[in-house]
């Protein structure tokens, strides 16, 4: 089972490179990051997370099919934006409003090395746009106000010390 690392890692931090080739190698790392996202109930996991330094997310949206993005570009995003609380599994119990377009429209592979394109909006928009973040070593307390993220990793911090 493979480990999600926590606020506080630098890789965290990092910006992940291309994937070169889609191989069997990234194919056990779906997998097994498909496991690690349904075991801990997340929306999407992206390969940083696991200490993988590579363009390559998950997701499992609710009303949506289990998805893979290798080396994916927002292409589109729209203007309207909204807020909406998000939580991460690399910062397990904590949660605030992140404000985000409503809509993205997002161009990747799948993991059969498959090029496609789609339109996502509401739930589903917003796990791709964190997911893509997580990519360039963005978090989404990063997307906070210098106050409320300082509050926030302070009573993250506290939680772990209890």
């Amino acid at each position: 089972m493979l480990n999600i690392l926590t606020l506080g890692d630098s890789i965290l931090k990092k910006t992940s490179a291309l994937v070169p080739d889609i191989n069997g190698a990234i194919a056990s790392l779906v997998t097994e990051m498909f496991d690690a996202t349904d075991k801990a109930r997340g929306l999407g996991l992206a390969a940083v997370q696991v200490g993988e330094l590579v363009r390559l997310f998950i997701t499992l949206a609710p009303r949506d099919k289990p998805r893979v993005f290798i080396n994916p570009d927002i292409l589109e995003t729209s203007i309207e934006e909204v807020p909406f609380e998000e939580g991460c599994l690399s910062i397990p119990g904590l949660n605030a409003d992140v404000k985000r377009p409503a809509s993205v429209r997002v161009q990747a592979w799948n993991e059969k090395g498959r090029p496609f394109t789609l339109s996502a909006d509401g739930l589903f928009a917003r796990v791709i746009q964190h997911e893509m973040d997580h990519l360039n070593g963005i978090l989404f307390i990063d997307r906070l106000e210098v106050k409320k993220r300082g509050r926030l990793i302070t009573e993250y911090q506290e939680k772990l010390r209890l």
